[in-house]
């Protein structure tokens, strides 16, 4: 197989060196900012503006749980709660953090709103590149920007009650006034970044279902059932598969990783694992390969987004989805792993 050259090189990113928190402050001085749902995303980086000192309301569905739970976080209705046409209408920036099959589905009673130089900001370019799945079109004199955390809202929000940042890409998609790259920042930095790389709405959101679908949820899940399995079916007990196949990871040797680098972990293992380790893993690369090109096609084609919006659209599809997010937790691993994180302390 032909290796492919990569840049090392870092792109273009803002720090908050250059984009510290007082700056975006006094950035968005001034601005009314509405946060469009109250979900994971929506209402972690809710809080946190709010606790960065920004003029923040929230738009929400009432009678929902959601908007419950905004009640829960002390927003208060009627003052910096409403609905979201409400929140809408009050708003110069307009953080539209519904769900992908949510902001498809509201995005006509959210168009009338959209008046001359406003802001409307994305976290995840969903609605943007699949334009003909979701017939979102902003009008062309307001600014379209993005700031995608990477990580969940949960993450987030758990970052900055804990006083750490969270990297964030940063894409402006229409630059109607002429400071949306300036607004943008401001936001970004405001949620809780700590630096924000640019990128544009395409490259994120191939990337992001790509990693999804991928390494960060289903193809570990994967594997870790195919090692799993493989370990039961040779005998060896559930308590023993599960924590060569998962604690180990996820206790000790991920943190390697995320501190220091691969190199790092290679380096910090036995000579035994380290050498077992270095002659498998082109195996298991040149393995998947080929399954991650197929993936990123069926992102990149739209495919992806059809189904996704097909799928979260179907009037049972909470129930089937429960189906599902049963099966896994009623599965042997993770029956397994319930047991054994009772006895970590």
């Amino acid at each position: 197989m032909a290796k492919i050259k990569f840049s090392s090189s870092l792109e273009e990113i803002i720090t908050l060196e250059e984009f510290p928190l007082k700056k975006a402050l006094a950035t968005l001085k001034g601005k009314k900012i509405a946060v469009l749902g109250y979900g994971i995303q929506g209402s972690a980086q809710a809080l946190n503006l709010r606790d960065n000192g920004i003029d923040v309301i929230v738009g929400q569905r009432k009678e929902s749980a959601s908007w419950e739970k905004a009640i829960s976080d002390d927003w208060i209705e009627n003052q910096n709660l409403f609905s979201i046409k409400e929140a809408t209408q009050k708003a110069e920036i307009i953080l539209y953090l519904l769900s992908d099959t949510g902001q498809k589905a509201y995005w006509k009673k959210l168009l009338p709103f959209l008046s001359k130089g406003k802001t409307l900001y994305f976290s995840h370019g969903f609605s943007i590149v699949f334009q003909e799945e979701t017939n979102i079109i902003p009008p062309k004199d307001i600014d379209v920007v993005m700031i995608a955390p990477k990580g969940s809202g949960t993450s987030l929000r758990k970052c900055f009650l804990e006083g750490n940042k969270m990297n964030s890409s940063i894409a402006i998609y229409q630059n109607f006034t002429g400071k949306a790259e300036e607004t943008a920042a401001a936001l970004g930095i405001s949620i809780g970044s700590g630096y924000l790389f640019k990128t544009t709405f395409p490259k994120e959101v191939y990337a992001d279902l790509t990693g999804e679908r991928g390494v960060l949820v289903g193809a570990l899940a994967g594997i870790f059932d195919a090692q799993y399995q493989t370990l039961r079916e040779n005998g060896h007990s559930a308590s023993e598969a599960f924590n060569e196949t998962v604690e180990e990871l996820t206790q000790g040797l991920i943190q390697f990783i995320g501190e220091n680098g691969m190199d790092y972990l290679f380096a910090n293992i036995s000579t035994t694992a380290q050498r077992g380790a270095l002659d498998w893993k082109d195996k298991f690369r040149d393995a998947t390969l080929p399954v991650f090109q197929k993936l990123y096609k069926s992102v990149k084609s739209g495919n992806e987004a059809r189904i996704i919006l097909k799928r979260n659209s179907e009037s049972d599809y909470q129930q089937k989805l429960e189906k599902e997010l049963q099966e896994i937790k009623n599965s042997e691993i993770w029956q397994t792993g319930r047991k054994i994180r009772t006895l970590r302390h």
